[in-house]
This record gives structure tokens, sequence and C-alpha cells, in this order.
């Protein structure tokens, strides 16, 4: 899927979803922002990452998505239109396919509150049969391996901590059993690591 399918408008606009640090950080120009969900995929700590939050020894873990019908996964999408939409696809090709090997898919996107139209949007999936995917783990494990990493962009635990804090202020009335139970079990680690000092 190229991301030209989905530009729309004579505006040339493109609706990007981000889920994990493009919540907190896209770090591009867009026009417009909204809080909202996908349907159809499950945002799970199952990609290893050697660039951004871990390295070649110690990789760090980071969200993708799992189809599964049941599920829902909130985040934000964001509006770019004109030279936008051509810089931002430019900065996240490197950030998320060249740095972090994902791959790009059209979702449907639902905004959050009354009387708002679902958009197709753009999404960065990383897949199972990328080298960098993990796959499951306990939640204790995967705690563990977030507590103790660290990339070029910073602590793995950044990134944990900040999505979990989007979360609670964006989105309180939903129950991420699988992210909250990955920031306890890493702040369980970062307790017993500083009482150890």
């Amino acid at each position: 899927m190229k991301p030209q399918d989905i530009i729309s408008g004579k505006s040339q606009s493109l609706w990007i979803f981000g889920y994990g640090s493009l919540v907190w950080k896209p770090d591009f120009k867009y026009r417009s922002s909204k809080v909202g969900h996908i349907r159809g995929y499950r945002r799970l700590f199952w990609h290893g990452d050697n660039f951004h939050r871990g390295n070649d020894v110690m990789p760090g873990r980071v969200v993708t998505l799992l189809e599964d019908d049941d599920a829902s996964t909130w985040g934000v999408a964001f509006e770019v239109t004109g030279s936008q939409v051509e810089e931002s696809l430019k900065y996240l090709n490197v950030r998320e396919v060249a740095c972090g090997g994902y791959i790009t898919r059209a979702v449907e996107f639902f905004p959050d509150g009354e009387n708002q139209s679902p958009v197709q949007a753009l999404v960065y999936i990383a897949t199972s049969d990328n080298p960098l995917y993990l796959g499951p783990a306990s939640p204790e494990e995967i705690g563990a391996q977030i507590a103790v990493s660290k990339g070029k962009t910073g602590y793995n635990l950044e990134y944990l901590l900040r999505l979990a804090e989007f979360m609670r202020l964006y989105c309180p009335h939903v129950d991420d059993s699988h992210l909250f139970s990955i920031e306890a079990a890493a702040l369980a680690v970062v307790s017993y690591l500083l009482a150890a000092k």
C-alpha cells in the first residue's frame, strides 16, 4: 500500500495514525490532530528497537500492532496537508521504516467524540517477519527489558511512561492492561535497582 493511495481532497491531505511515540513526539508539522482509535488491531510491546530505544546488545521494546478482530487501539491521528505530506512521509520513512523496520497500511480511524466521521489513515506496523520483531513475553520480562534499555533517542522507560501517561490523560476510559501491566513491572525493576544502590 502506498501512502498516495489514501491522500484525499483538493487540499491533498493525509491522516497519519500514531499509537506509540508519535502520540507524544510526532516531530513533523501537521495541520490538525485528533485523539481516537482504530479497530481490528491490538497494541503490543512485541517489537525490538536497536536504534531509538535500545542497541544491538540490549534492544529496547516498542509497540507494534497485531491484527485482532475484537480489539481497538487508541492514539492520535495527524492531518498533514500540502508540502507537509511529502515532508512527514520522508521523515517517517527514516524514523519508522529505515530505522524501525515498519511497513505501512491503510486503516479507518475513528475520532473520539460525538458527530465525528471516520477517516482513512496511514499507520506503521512491524510484522513478525521483521528481524527486529521479538514477539510475546510476560509483562515482567518486557518490563525488565524496558527498564534497562537505552538508545540514541533516549531511555526505553521514557517511551513506556509517556505512552502510559498519554493513555491516562486522553483516554481515561480505556483499560490497556498490556500497557499498564508492563509499566508496573518496569517501575518495580527500577525501584529494585535504585534500592540496591
